[in-house]
């Protein structure tokens, strides 16, 4: 297991913290992917987690991969081509697909740059905070390689095919106030305020009913790829579903009793 993530619980939020701020929290030493599934397997078996909120330790969110071990073609970047692309698949691509399977909500609380893989890391997240501090952008094509994270994948349905193109083609980084213009993060705060707004938003979250919650997010992402009626069916099934729980009267009887709603998961 590597030395990445400290992750911490605090009622029904938990916080992922990138925790290499000497370096700038990079990302692909041996055993990242593993940390990652396995703090993102325990997470979507607990129910009492509603929120989750992914930041950075230090100065920066995320440097992105390890520019020294790029350097030396040590780690996921030493060996043949088919070691390298088997050391992207089962390590580097385990930590974002542990990061896209996660069942509820995630917000990102950006506190720095996120540049490079740590741009796409933010990108996976359903919602996006910003520091006054960070700085975004996808520097691969300067490095001489491309972007191998699923980046072109998840930014352009952010931010736009243009907009995603200028990033990847001139490696340039774009400020916080660039950035909630795009429509990259939701809003920008204070760096001291950044992670009371992050926790103020996953409360809010995980005041919601768990289930639905993970139906709600389980619908948006299947929506992605589907027709419109496939949505509606989908919807029909989970909504059949939301209708049985204990959760769905308690809502219907605290609004009809002007009261604020206790979910408990039942």
């Amino acid at each position: 297991m590597s030395d990445l993530l400290r992750i911490e619980r605090e009622g029904h939020v938990t916080t992922l913290t990138l925790d290499r701020p000497d370096t700038m929290n990079p990302l692909g030493a041996a055993g990242d992917g593993d940390e990652f599934a396995a703090a993102c397997d325990a997470i979507n078996a607990d129910m009492g987690v509603r929120c989750v909120i992914l930041t950075g330790a230090g100065r920066a969110f995320s440097a992105g991969g390890d520019i020294k071990a790029m350097k030396e073609k040590t780690g996921n970047f030493g060996g043949t081509a088919p070691e390298i692309a088997d050391g992207y698949r089962n390590n580097i691509h385990k930590v974002l697909r542990a990061l896209y399977g996660l069942r509820v909500p995630l917000i990102a609380a950006v506190n720095g740059p996120a540049i490079g893989l740590g741009c796409d890391l933010a990108c996976l997240a359903d919602m996006r905070l910003a520091s006054d501090k960070a700085k975004f952008g996808v520097t691969f094509l300067k490095l001489g390689i491309i972007p191998g994270d699923g980046g072109t994948w998840i930014l352009p349905r952010i931010i736009g095919e243009a907009r995603a193109a200028e990033l990847f083609y001139t490696g340039d980084l774009i400020d916080a106030p660039t950035a909630v213009n795009w429509g990259l993060v939701s809003r920008v705060v204070e760096a001291e305020a950044l992670m009371d707004e992050a926790r103020a938003l996953a409360e809010k979250v995980a005041a919601m009913p768990p289930h639905a919650l993970r139906q709600a997010k389980t619908l948006m992402r299947q929506g992605r790829g589907t027709s419109y009626d496939t949505a509606l069916e989908m919807a029909a099934n989970a909504q059949a579903l939301m209708h049985s729980t204990a959760d769905h009267a308690e809502g219907v009887d605290a609004l009809i009793e002007k009261r604020p709603p206790r979910f408990t998961g039942a």
